[in-house]
């Protein structure tokens, strides 16, 4: 359909009229081929982000954003695909011990990743800590790495699904990020365009996630596996919890670090307990294992140091040094000051502004607050306490890794500023809200 003039579609949109799928179609298709200009793609987007989009309305932009560029078939790999996602967090390291994880228990992982922005860190970011690790993988290499290897964590080439890099650029201009109908077929766009034979979707939701209520997760974990379902693809999604930093890593090679600490079997914690529910989660709906059957190979293979080695062939395969697996601290960047982070209070944490911490983080350069700013890989907090855990005036809990002893004092300022610690004893919040999709 050749689109006439694309106000009227705003018009329609800032009306609150039901916009039929060719006219979304046309329209998204043609901003990302340049036909239409910035400002009434930013209006439509207002428009959009006020009125709400209904269910078909929602799978007419995602379509149009898949069929705006090229697909992945991903007809040469043999082994059962899985494609993870998670919406963002503070110290969520899950897919790099996950990706890894799952190929040795003979699944594939094709993930496309993104970069970090504002209090949430990027999965390319902390693998392009690795010295010499590539991530613009071509979609033959990335293809073949998957197939050979087991996993491949990349980044999204510009011929895939450009009109959602477009829209989501200009939403983040424009302070209309954070809509449910346009986050899932952002989100979903990308999942779709890759042929898996299972997307598994981490949703979180609290004070250092996007969505900061289980109720607002679990709204957006129905959009997405909606979605999925109407395109005939097997989707499960889980809404899990981000109201405190989910490992203990806040940083790039800190959270590799921490990740080949978990694939060696040495980790454990909400982060461990994560990865494994969704690798058993994979391995179930892909191979027919029961759930804890599932749950217990993949503990196994973290255990029996099989997934580390997984690890070390997806860092050789995309140019990193394989050293790290061996020894992190030889291996990747590190800071010129790291400072003990004590307790300045005794009690039970009650609390944690994972947001706060995050913030904290990137303003030591561990993350970017603009699109495109650069990252130093070195830098970042490490936070061991959990919610519920009794706290000693002086006690360790933690390292914070920066440039300068300025810069680390104000950051432990920080920290101790966003913990609630009380007399009374705490419960920690469930891990897991909920899964979801079929």
């Amino acid at each position: 359909m050749s689109l006439g003039d694309p106000r009227d579609v705003v018009a329609a949109k800032r009306d609150g009229r039901h916009l039929p799928p060719e006219e979304l179609r046309a329209f998204v298709q043609g901003y990302a081929r340049g036909e239409i200009r910035d400002e009434v793609a930013a209006a439509f987007l207002m428009a959009a982000f006020i009125r709400g989009l209904d269910a078909e309305e929602t799978l007419a932009l995602t379509r149009a954003m898949v069929e705006s560029g090229r697909t992945l078939p991903l007809a040469g790999v043999s082994r059962p695909k899985v494609d993870k996602h998670s919406t963002g967090g503070v110290a969520d390291g899950v897919t790099l011990a996950f990706a890894p994880l799952a190929a040795s228990l003979g699944l594939a992982v094709a993930k496309l990743s993104g970069r970090g922005l504002g209090h949430t860190g990027g999965t390319l970011d902390k693998l392009e800590a690795i010295p010499g690790l590539r991530t613009d993988l071509s979609p033959e290499d990335f293809e073949r790495q998957v197939e050979q290897v087991g996993c491949a964590v990349a980044a999204q080439t510009p011929d895939l699904v450009p009109a959602d890099g477009a829209l989501y650029a200009l939403r983040d201009a424009t302070a209309t990020v954070p809509s449910i109908p346009l986050i899932a077929a952002s989100v979903m766009s990308k999942k779709l365009a890759v042929s898996t034979d299972l997307i598994l979707l981490d949703v979180k939701a609290g004070s250092g996630a996007f969505m900061k209520t289980p109720e607002a997760a679990k709204e957006l974990a129905f959009a997405c596996s909606a979605l999925a379902a109407n395109w005939g693809r097997p989707c499960r999604v889980a809404v899990t919890d981000m109201s405190q930093p989910l490992g203990e890593a806040i940083g790039n090679a800190l959270d590799v670090a921490e990740a080949v600490e978990l694939l060696s079997g040495r980790a454990g914690g909400r982060l461990r307990e994560l990865v494994v529910a969704f690798a058993g989660e994979a391995l179930s709906r892909l191979t027919g294992a029961g759930m804890g059957q599932g749950r217990a190979a993949a503990a196994s293979a973290l255990d029996s140091g099989v997934a580390l080695e997984s690890f070390r062939r997806m860092v050789e395969a995309q140019g990193g040094d394989p050293r790290v697996v061996d020894d992190p601290a030889a291996v990747l960047p590190r800071a010129p000051v790291v400072t003990t982070l004590t307790s300045d209070r005794g009690g039970f944490l009650a609390a944690v502004e994972a947001e706060a911490l995050g913030r904290a983080a990137c303003d030591l350069g561990a993350g970017r607050k603009k699109k495109g700013e650069p990252i130093d890989p070195a830098v970042g907090i490490v936070f061991r306490p959990k919610v519920g855990d009794r706290l000693e005036v002086g006690e360790e809990i933690g390292t914070v890794h920066a440039r300068d002893a300025d810069a680390a004092a104000r950051c432990m300022d920080r920290v101790r500023a966003a913990l609630t610690i009380t007399e009374a004893g705490a419960q920690p919040p469930p891990l897991v809200h909920g899964w979801f999709g079929g």
